[in-house]
């Protein structure tokens, strides 16, 4: 009896040794790069693509983080959740600060300072005129609202109705305004995935939220290649690479106007409303790409000069010295237009190879620009 007790003893030490040290091996096992990671967020999806030499176990802690920081983000400043932080925010009375976190502070402040130096082309107090056009939260139908309807919403949108106090993180509402950060949250989730890889010490990745992306490093660590990216443009019903571009310890967001839209009577209306007049937008321009090492500023900037359109908007990016390509339509060609800033980053020899012209007007046209 005292034998027998001895061996099940003995043999159930083998039995967990046995799982721990498969257990071990499995988390220490190193993954043949790039390693991807996958999944929805907002709306729309992610990607994480690593190139380092890393463990099943490490890319495991990795992955977990990642989908703490974009679920933080989703749950701050989401429209589509009654619980968000935002929401909270946009049913607060109108004239009471409210204590808010960092992460939403940090986005508004980005938010008011683009929408300052952009003369309002960038406004994200335009939440009501956003559910208005059927691209909101209101889940109403896609029709075009009427007149009426868009003077009664226009009259309340304006970036001078939030006020922020951030040593205090606080904010307000002077106005009963609806604030939609959706045209800079991603880049804002796109920025904190790209932090915590770095606090993780993940040294070459590619972010892809949504088509907003950031990079480190480079995609194969023993040919030491650059990151390569694509914009797109929309030819037969489809995306495609317009031109592809390679991209170092840098963000990139594009907007364009040929992804999100609806169609009455075969007017098609745009989801990129101008905050100044309550509009779709209806220019000739079809995408803007800004690259900016925050993905925030990127996507912020690149929905003000979707807004503003190709002449306006290039006027813009000269004034702000912002690195822009732009795709404009051309009848059934596009032409692609950069600013200076842009031929200064990715270099001349790249420029003339992807026949790109760079723009050369002065911040002082931006007067007699006319945004078509």
């Amino acid at each position: 009896m005292r034998q027998g007790r001895h061996l099940w003893c003995y043999c159930g030490m083998i039995v967990l040794l046995s799982i721990a040290l498969i257990g071990c091996s499995e988390t220490d096992r190193p993954l043949e790069p790039p390693v991807k990671l996958e999944g929805n967020i907002f709306g729309t999806f992610y990607q994480v693509t690593m190139a380092d030499s890393l463990t099943q176990g490490q890319v495991n802690q990795i992955e977990a983080g990642i989908k703490q920081e974009l679920e933080s983000v989703d749950q701050s400043m989401s429209t589509y959740r009654d619980d968000a932080e935002l929401m909270a925010f946009n049913r607060s009375p109108l004239g009471e600060w409210q204590p808010l976190s960092d992460g939403l502070i940090d986005v508004l402040a980005t938010s008011l300072s683009i929408a300052e130096s952009s003369d309002g082309a960038f406004d994200v107090t335009i939440g009501d005129l956003v559910n208005l056009w059927s691209f909101g939260p209101e889940a109403r139908p896609e029709e075009v609202p009427s007149d009426q309807e868009l003077r009664e919403r226009l009259a309340q949108v304006g970036f001078d109705a939030i006020e922020l106090d951030t040593q205090a993180l606080e904010a307000r509402r002077l106005r009963d305004v609806f604030v939609d950060l959706s045209a800079i949250a991603k880049g804002h989730a796109t920025d904190r995935v790209a932090a915590y890889l770095d606090q993780q010490g993940v040294e070459n990745y590619l972010v892809n939220l949504g088509g907003d992306l950031i990079t480190r490093g480079v995609r194969d660590l023993d040919e030491q290649t650059a990151w390569r990216v694509g914009i797109e443009v929309p030819e037969n019903g489809q995306q495609r690479a317009q031109h592809v571009l390679p991209l170092d310890s840098i963000s990139v967001a594009t907007s364009g106007d040929y992804r999100h839209y609806f169609e009455v009577d075969g007017q098609r209306y745009s989801h990129t409303i101008d905050p100044r007049t309550g509009q779709p937008i209806t220019h000739d321009l079809a995408s803007v790409s800004v690259f900016h090492p925050s993905n925030a500023w990127a996507d912020g900037w690149a929905t003000a000069l979707m807004v503003a359109g190709n002449e306006d908007g290039m006027a813009m990016a000269l004034d702000q010295n912002l690195n822009v390509l732009m795709l404009i339509r051309d009848g059934n060609q596009w032409r692609s237009v950069a600013s200076p800033a842009f031929a200064q980053h990715f270099g001349d020899e790249l420029v003339e190879a992807l026949e790109i012209e760079i723009a050369s007007a002065r911040p002082d046209d931006r007067e007699t620009a006319t945004g078509n």
